[in-house]
């Protein structure tokens, strides 16, 4: 069996959760089966397992308005990535930026075609901002291949409710399939050095944010919970690749702003190494993701997997990862109706986070017994091993092997 992946993302150029899915499932999948990778980069591995081919695109030349380029650049690698040839039993695509070329291998290949729902479109209402109207163009994409897809694969319970909710999408092709971890890798005793050049003192305990600067990350809500933090202990914000120049402008502003009137506040703005990013997970003294939308969270994952204590926002996948009471605490989010996704009151949600900011970082026992358990479950609950066998059951559920034509037609 063979299984084609089309993903915006891949080692050396992972970003995201998406990526980060991407990296590890390919590998462990490549212990059962053969899996060849087409991406965004310019990686040329054609002999290995994972085979892994880059299509780049230079969409600097594009004469269309900015926010269309990178739509146009994904709707041109869906074309590539077919005209090149397809010889697997399956494709599996990863974010809508795939979607479209998940929809012509299907069409083409007559292959059946698996989707990974690691976000969804209709949720992210704040993507306009990036895309202008490619916004449009990408929720039709998405609402396509997800509806044509012969399996479905959510990362979260509350993602399934989710894709039932706003797409025709039957229950007998929706699978639940967690994101996993590398516990081997993400562990409590990760090497120390980095941390006094990154400008964190290592004597002084940290509250810790990893992520993209991004609307959904919530990044800008955890800033302004900042000047709420107890005093005495550093704050580090690794939030790097900003979606927008505007969300890039609002997050230098805002981290200004308590820099000066607040000590200790860290912003790394580039984006780490993997290796120093498990130093800083494993340092700090509590994990905070304050995510508004957040289908499973891998970022909490690997901060349990370090021994880490986790504050978190109370929406989507993070209620089945972080265990109230256990291994972090859960932060509740009143959202709006009218506007999804953004808080009823922004300055309440900011004190609440701070208050479980500093109920945790004041109690050390108590954060310490958290990270312990948070590791137990990590390890226990969430093996790439083992979402690397049921993905390739699914694959075999749906014919893949069998060339006869086992896709919908």
């Amino acid at each position: 069996m063979k299984a084609l992946f089309l993903t915006n993302e891949f080692p050396p150029d992972v970003y995201g959760g998406a990526g980060v899915h991407v990296e590890y499932l390919t590998r462990e999948l490549a212990k059962l089966i053969t899996v060849e990778a087409r991406t965004f980069g310019r990686q040329n591995e054609p002999g290995a397992n994972p085979a892994v081919g880059g299509f780049p695109v230079d969409s600097a030349s594009f004469a269309a308005p900015k926010q269309l380029r990178s739509v146009f650049a994904a709707a041109e690698r869906a074309v590539q990535w077919n005209g090149a040839g397809i010889d697997a039993d399956v494709v599996h695509c990863h974010t809508w930026y795939s979607h479209l070329g998940g929809i012509f291998a299907r069409l083409n290949y007559g292959i059946p075609l698996v989707i990974t729902v690691h976000s969804l479109e209709p949720l992210r209402p704040w993507k306009r901002e990036q895309l202008g109207r490619g916004y449009d163009f990408s929720c039709w994409v998405e609402k396509t291949a997800l509806e044509m897809a012969d399996a479905v694969v959510c990362v979260s319970q509350e993602t399934r409710g989710d894709v039932s909710r706003l797409f025709n999408v039957a229950p007998d092709r929706m699978r639940m399939i967690y994101n996993g971890i590398d516990p081997d890798e993400y562990h409590p005793d990760q090497p120390s050095g980095h941390l006094l050049g990154l400008g964190v003192d290592p004597s002084r305990p940290f509250v810790l944010f990893v992520g993209r600067i991004a609307r959904q990350k919530g990044i800008i809500h955890l800033v302004r919970a900042i000047r709420h933090f107890d005093p005495g202990f550093q704050v580090v914000l690794a939030a790097g690749a900003p979606d927008t120049p505007e969300i890039a402008a609002e997050m230098k502003a805002a981290v200004a702003e308590i820099q000066a009137h607040r000590g200790g506040v860290v912003w790394i703005e580039q984006m780490l190494p993997k290796p120093i990013v498990r130093e800083l997970y494993a340092h700090a003294g509590v994990f905070c993701c304050p995510s508004i939308y957040e289908p499973f969270g891998i970022i909490n994952l690997e901060a349990m997997a370090c021994g880490t204590a986790v504050v978190a926002s109370a929406v989507g996948g993070i209620k089945e990862v972080v265990v109230n009471g256990e291994t972090g605490l859960q932060v509740s989010l009143e959202q709006q109706t009218e506007s999804p996704f953004e808080p009823v009151d922004p300055e309440k949600f900011a004190r609440d986070l701070a208050a479980a900011v500093n109920a945790l970082m004041r109690d050390p026992e108590r954060r310490a017994a958290m990270g312990a358990a948070g590791r137990k479950r990590a390890v226990e609950k969430f093996s790439w091993a083992a979402i690397a066998r049921q993905t390739a059951d699914l694959y075999a559920e749906l014919g893949a092997g069998d060339r006869g034509g086992a896709a919908r037609s």
